[in-house]
Parts: structure tokens; sequence; C-alpha cells
């Protein structure tokens, strides 16, 4: 899709699937760091190994934040000068993502709306899979502004 314009009849479909991108222990380690939270579940490979998932997990906000590189992945629009994130409606964290597992994002066009500033506001119904699993990672109604 090369413009955003594109979108526009395409609400209620499914637009794009973006490339599997893997959560390494590395990945993991790094968002632990950029946000301060150590829990064990996720930073300490030895005694992950003794819980109910067999070893570290991804922060469920690492899942999330991977939103805005999955769609970048998908998509480009030639004709967006800027786009911004502008919030969530509601998020889920359905399954934990294992270490060495790779997610990827499925985007369906909930709604695109003209805004000020010659600009739309597209709302997203994302689900993040993991590879091989049977229960998405993550559910959410992603909400974006882009301008032309």
């Amino acid at each position: 899709m090369k413009s955003l314009r594109e979108l526009e009849p395409r609400v209620g479909q499914e637009v794009g699937v973006s490339p599997w991108v893997e959560i390494s222990q590395e990945r993991i380690d790094t968002f632990a760091r950029a946000i301060e939270d150590f829990q064990w579940i996720h930073v300490d490979p030895a005694r992950a190994r003794a819980s109910p998932f067999g070893g570290t997990i991804a922060h469920g906000f690492l899942t999330l934040s991977l939103l805005s590189h999955l769609s970048e992945m998908t998509f480009g629009f030639a004709d967006r000068r800027m786009g911004i994130n502008y919030g969530l409606n509601r998020v889920r964290f359905t399954s934990p993502v294992p270490v060495r597992s790779r997610v990827r994002a499925r985007f369906t066009l909930q709604k695109f709306e003209p805004i000020e500033g010659d600009g739309v506001q597209v709302t997203w119904n994302v689900v993040v899979e993991i590879e091989n699993a049977a229960k998405p990672a993550l559910v959410a109604e992603w909400l974006g502004r882009h301008y032309y």
C-alpha cells in the first residue's frame, strides 16, 4: 500500500501481517534495563527454568512496544509526512511470550477518520501472534494519527 488514502475503503478488513520478529534474551534484557523492571521471570534464565514457563518470558510491555516496529515493517505510506501514536483503547496480554520465540502482528483496520491538520486517525485491531502457539500474545485496539 503506497498511500494512506488507500486505507479508507479497507475499514473492517485485515490490511497487513508483519514479518516475524525474534524475542531474544538480549532483547528482553535490554528492555528490562530501559524500564528498570528486573523481575526474575524475565532476566534470570536459570531461575526461570523452574517456573511454569520453563524459561524466561518477555515483558508484556515489550510485546506492546513492538507494535510501532511491526507496523513500520508492514506498511509504507509515501504520502505520510509524520505518524504518531495516539493511544490504546484496550490491551490484553493473552499469553506469555517465551524467550527465543517469534512474534508477528495482524492489523485489521477498524476506523479511518479525518482529523484537523490535514491528517487521519486510524484505529487498528491488532493481534500479536506467537509462532506455533494456539493463543496470541496480545490483542489491542491501537490508535494512530498520520499527517499528509
